[in-house]
């Protein structure tokens, strides 16, 4: 078990799939290229780089414009020898994962509460 304390540190938020392409020599990982919205402070977008194992549930073609839910304070780690700068939240369904997403349309950079 995890306190209230630790779990309020997690930083879920709503991000806007821009981009999303397969990683050469992988059957499992896309590369995404994800909107957080516009920083507060300088008025410009906040994008981030996720690679992410749902490629053999996701077609990177069905990817883009869909929101998912990501954890966006997760120290960046590579994969592939690519940087990935937050992961992607997923239900297990029998062993493939099933994309976490909000049922209305919201503002990328949401805080999910």
């Amino acid at each position: 078990m995890i306190s209230y304390d630790e779990f309020k540190k997690v930083d879920l938020r709503v991000a806007k799939i821009l981009t999303a392409e397969r990683v050469p020599s992988s059957d499992k990982l896309i590369k995404l290229q994800v909107s957080l919205g516009e920083d507060p402070s300088t008025g410009s977008g906040q994008e981030r780089q996720i690679i992410a194992g749902i490629g053999k549930s996701y077609g990177a073609e069905n990817l883009v414009g869909k929101e998912i839910v990501i954890v966006a304070n997760l120290e960046p780690r590579a994969l592939m020898g690519l940087e990935s700068q937050g992961m992607l939240l997923a239900a297990d369904n029998e062993g493939q994962p099933v994309l976490l997403a909000p049922d209305a349309e919201v503002p990328a950079g949401s805080i999910v509460k």
